[in-house]
């Protein structure tokens, strides 16, 4: 699988008023792709929180912080935003909960999608999966040993369990540059995200994870120890134009 582009990633969490997700979603995949794609930005996926029908969740990716900043000016100024921003914000309760990040290590970045996307209104060419995204927030920097012991410890029992992650990343505290949207500070995360064919899946995965002894006994331990509080598990079910799906 190849290695994506993008070193900088935002997930994006969004709360909508009560029956808002689906007008938002038929807007942004008709309208905020490609125009963001054009001046720069990278919309790696866009989903409904299966737990949360108030909760519109996407992945925004960069080459790097100051395109990061002439991507977003281009687009909050151009005229696209302009024509459909008051739709947009009218769906909203809260727009501010922003991750920014960084693929943790040279192979965490999201690999790169296979096929076209399917053009606004037509169906998908591939089968609907569900994306398990687990946020990690640590006392700590997830720091290079971490990283490592993820890679070297996680990730096998994982796999033993039925979960390959696809991405795995971390916080990027490098200054917002675009300020006009604002992003989490003073926190350490780890996030990682895993690809399903659905909800009995995810189900069969994370029984399986918590009926390893392996997990229990060598994983557990060493990953309680760096939380700061319980972990978060976000289940998302990606658009027909999500290229995470």
């Amino acid at each position: 699988m190849k290695a994506l582009r993008c070193p900088v990633v935002e997930l994006r969490q969004y709360t909508l008023h009560s029956g808002q997700r689906d007008v938002l979603l038929d807007l942004f995949d008709r309208e905020f792709v490609e125009s963001q794609e054009a001046v720069g930005a990278t919309v790696l996926g866009q989903f409904r929180d299966l737990d949360d029908p108030d909760r519109f969740v996407w992945l925004r990716g960069f080459e790097d912080m100051t395109r990061r900043a002439e991507a977003l000016e281009s687009f909050y100024g151009g005229l696209v935003w302009k024509a459909h921003r008051e739709v947009a914000n009218a769906t909203m309760i809260d727009s501010d909960d922003v991750l920014l990040l960084r693929p943790a290590s040279a192979h965490g970045g999201f690999p790169v999608p296979e096929g076209a996307r399917p053009a606004p209104g037509e169906p998908a060419s591939s089968p609907p999966s569900l994306v398990l995204a687990t946020i990690w927030y640590g006392h700590g920097v997830f720091d290079a040993p971490f990283v490592e012991f993820f890679e070297q410890r996680v990730r096998p029992v994982l796999a033993e369990t039925g979960c390959e992650p696809l991405a795995y990343l971390q916080s990027e505290h490098a200054p917002n540059t675009f300020p006009a949207l604002p992003v989490r500070t003073g926190e350490e995360a780890f996030v990682w995200f895993a690809r399903f064919t659905g909800e009995r899946s995810v189900d069969d995965h994370q029984n399986r994870l918590q009926h390893s002894e392996r997990w229990r006994e060598e994983v557990l331990p060493t990953l309680s120890q760096r939380w700061a509080r319980a972990p978060q598990h976000l289940r998302l079910a990606p658009t027909e134009r999500s290229v995470l799906r």
